[in-house]
């Protein structure tokens, strides 16, 4: 392992409710209902406006009124990013001791690279090699093209590349980018999902990803 690339937002970061509250401040905003925290769990993952999308009642999923809704959504996490989102527990540690043995860190996310250097900055400054996320023209995960970049500016392999998420985005994404894939099962989904998605190992808590070292 030269490179282990982490997917944020269910695999650094419990976001869930900061994101849940951010978009049902829009939904009522607009007057649509909301939707409980746990159905969150399944809206993230996509970037942004897919989430928003999957908000929205079926007759209401326009590219415009989606970019509304976007826009007041954006406006309330850009204050509200960090309320109630902290790293999971041994995170910090974890990467604390990948950098001890020499291992590059990255974070590659479909969450707009604002919002994703914010959180990255709140909470692990000084820990990370590169920083990625949603940017225009380049397409989102599962495309390979965030891991091909961070691949190529840190100067590693597929055969020495790792890439760490808790959703079936974050396994095709490794799989179409031919790195190794890890699922974190402290995330948003399931133990089944990952498999079906294709993980090459499963890890129950961030140590078990330092254990993969000599893999």
């Amino acid at each position: 392992m030269k490179l282990i690339i982490f997917d944020l937002d269910g695999t650094l970061v419990n976001s869930l409710e900061d994101l849940a509250d951010a978009a049902n401040y829009a939904m009522k905003h607009f007057g649509y209902p909301v939707h409980p925290t746990e159905a969150f769990r399944y809206f993230v993952g996509n970037g942004i406006p897919k989430l928003i999308e999957r908000c929205l009642p079926e007759n209401e999923r326009s590219p415009e009124r989606i970019e509304e809704v976007r826009e007041v959504f954006s406006e309330y996490y850009n204050v509200h990013y960090a309320d109630k989102t902290r790293p999971y527990d041994g995170i910090p540690e974890l990467l604390d001791k990948l950098k001890g043995e020499g291992v590059k860190t990255a974070v590659a996310s479909n969450k707009s690279d604002d919002f994703t250097r914010s959180i990255t900055d709140s909470f692990f400054k000084g820990r990370l090699d590169m920083v990625r996320g949603s940017r225009e023209g380049v397409p989102r995960k599962p495309a390979p093209d965030i891991v091909f970049d961070i691949m190529k500016e840190l100067g590693a392999d597929a055969s020495d590349t790792y890439f760490a998420g808790d959703s079936n985005v974050d396994m095709y994404t490794a799989k179409n980018a031919g790195v190794t894939a890890i699922g974190c099962l402290w995330g948003f989904r399931t133990r089944e999902e990952l498999l079906e998605g294709g993980a090459d190992h499963l890890a129950k808590e961030p140590g078990q990803i330092f254990d993969l070292l000599g893999n």
